[in-house]
């Protein structure tokens, strides 16, 4: 077997494309300090004073998701699995997003928490709000762990420069901006990284497709590659899951990733969460998620295609795909190898700096609401109380260094992963499922109790460990991200259970305590939004654009399923 050189990855960049990209290291810095001067507060630094348009914050809340999960990962999975990859977009995110914005939103916003974990305190008490703060800020600083390590790789990679030196100095530019301007900082930044990650992935998708002779020739192509045929269709997506039968593959979709996993994560990660509950008003924060849900739809096209297009028009992903690709080979490099093939200088440096910008957005969303959770939920609830609010704004400048010093240690955990899509998944079958098994039933339900509250939620996080654990071990022996769904469905009903059981012999709070909370016994008025001054006007209705999203979705799965 041969082996992959590092120079076989090497881009030939020239003195234009290092001008790119010292250009948008100082817009980023330069935001940064703009947007430090509206930072007086700690809400200002941690939620932006609440101020922000929808447009703004529904284009920050979906280029927060954009970094190495979702540029290298899913072009990664494009190249391995094909067409059966959008239903991490088209099952796994839009209605989740959807159901966010219309059912969560109003409860997040209206209640004026300021974290995901505080909204847990108020409905539950102490035990399941600490318990959910600190696997939360682990998880923020294991996923921005996975951001650095894959653009460290890809610097190395593409660019000659060593792991630990790209490492840290992505992470200082993330740091320097997001300590200097908070999450305004992040949020604008998020918004600019949106359209330089669109610019840098729209000529690697148009000019590949012309290689391959459009999407007719490439459809040819992958039809002629091994397992081809079933990389074209969407569903039953046996492959991906890692289940043969086609039933249960479908089942375990659906209730794995588009259930659980889904609104799991959309719903219940303060990451995404944060953005929306900056927003100016309750309007524009439910509508926050839906703005993002319609580029999420369209992502697949600059995201699936060219891992897809490297499949068939890079010899060395080709191999891998054969099953006899070069030592060192991953299907993380399928993104790399393509550019590195198609684009001349000048746009070459356009794209290396939009997987900069996707890598640079995931570090700072995981960053901005690490920061917020361990200054409010840990640092002010548990440690030092009753300060002036100047002392937790500094609090959060320092939980901000420290949150980017341990992701720089977690980067390197995510190494041992050849797609990590696995690793990411798995982090979500940890962390996401059992808090939203432990979010639902608590919003419908009046009668679980503050000790279901936490005792459902270790429950389902050991339920996924175990899982994860057992198929590491070989018993259960799920490639792919079979592991991660088996896991998530497993964490999601152990959680139920033991929240529901542990309900029937311990004492609900009082229904009075709960408005607010619970859906049934919250009004109608606070359950919708505003339709007065900035909020008037049907097309701003976020029931009319949730409509509209989800019927793209459907059209969309009808034509690739």
């Amino acid at each position: 077997m041969t082996v992959l050189a590092a120079s076989d990855l090497r881009l030939d960049a020239g003195p234009l494309d290092y001008a790119l990209l010292a250009i948008y290291f100082v817009i980023v810095l330069g935001i940064g300090y703009l947007a430090r001067r509206s930072v007086s507060t700690s809400l200002d630094f941690f939620l932006s004073g609440r101020s922000l348009p929808a447009w703004v914050t529904g284009l920050a809340f979906i280029s927060a998701n954009l970094g190495a999960l979702e540029l290298l990962g899913m072009a990664a999975n494009g190249a391995q699995y094909g067409i059966p990859t959008v239903h991490y977009y088209w099952i796994g995110a839009i209605p989740a997003m959807v159901f966010l914005g219309l059912v969560m939103m109003p409860f997040y916003y209206g209640s004026k928490v300021r974290s995901v974990p505080e909204f847990l305190r108020r409905r539950f008490g102490k035990g399941a709000h600490l318990v959910n703060a600190i696997s939360f800020a682990c998880a923020q600083v294991l996923i921005a762990g996975v951001n650095l390590y894959a653009l460290a790789l890809l610097l190395n990679l593409m660019l000659g420069w060593p792991i630990p030196l790209s490492i840290v100095i992505a992470a200082l530019v993330v740091l320097a901006y997001t300590t200097l301007g908070g999450l305004s900082a992040a949020i604008y930044n998020e918004v600019l990284q949106f359209f330089v990650i669109v610019a840098a992935l729209l000529p690697v998708t148009i000019i590949g497709l012309i290689k391959v002779g459009g999407w007719s020739g490439l459809v040819e192509k992958i039809t002629a590659s091994p397992g081809g045929g079933e990389q074209l269709s969407a569903w039953p997506a046996t492959d991906l899951t890692g289940i043969g039968d086609a039933t249960t593959s479908v089942i375990g979709l659906v209730f794995g990733l588009g259930f659980v996993l889904s609104f799991g994560y959309w719903t219940t990660n303060f990451a995404e969460v944060q953005r929306a509950m900056s927003a100016k008003s309750m309007s524009a924060a439910m509508r926050t998620p839906i703005i993002g849900a319609y580029p999420k739809a369209l992502i697949p096209a600059i995201v699936i295609i060219p891992g897809m297009i490297a499949a068939v028009a890079v010899p060395q992903v080709a191999a891998l795909k054969a099953g006899h690709g070069e030592a060192g080979l991953e299907f993380n490099h399928a993104l790399p190898l393509l550019i590195r093939d198609l684009l001349p200088n000048g746009v070459l440096g356009v794209a290396i700096t939009g997987l900069l910008a996707s890598f640079m957005a995931g570090v700072a969303a995981n960053v901005s609401s690490f920061n917020t959770v361990f200054t409010y939920d840990l640092w002010q609830d548990y440690v030092v109380r009753d300060k002036p609010d100047e002392y937790y704004l500094r609090v959060g400048r320092w939980a901000t260094a420290a949150g980017v010093l341990v992701a720089i240690g977690t980067a390197f955990i995510a190494s041992g992963y050849g797609n990590i899509m696995d690793y990411i998944q798995a982090l979500f079958s940890f962390f996401n499922a059992p808090l939203f098994a432990t979010f639902i039933l608590g919003m419908f339900w009046k009668r679980m109790t503050p000790a279901a509250g936490w005792s459902g939620l270790v429950a389902g996080t050991l339920g996924a460990v175990a899982v994860f654990v057992l198929n590491k071990a070989g018993v259960l022996s799920l490639p792919g991200q079979g592991a991660s769904f088996l896991g998530a469905g497993v964490a999601f009903v152990l959680d139920i259970a033991v929240s529901v059981a542990v309900s029937l012999v311990t004492r609900p709070r009082p229904e009075a305590e709960l408005v607010g909370f619970v859906y049934g016994l919250t009004p109608k008025e606070q359950r919708t939004h505003s339709t007065h001054g900035e909020d008037a006007g049907w097309y701003r209705s976020p029931y009319l654009l949730a409509g509209g999203v989800l019927a793209l979705t459907l059209v969309l799965n009808i034509i690739f399923g």
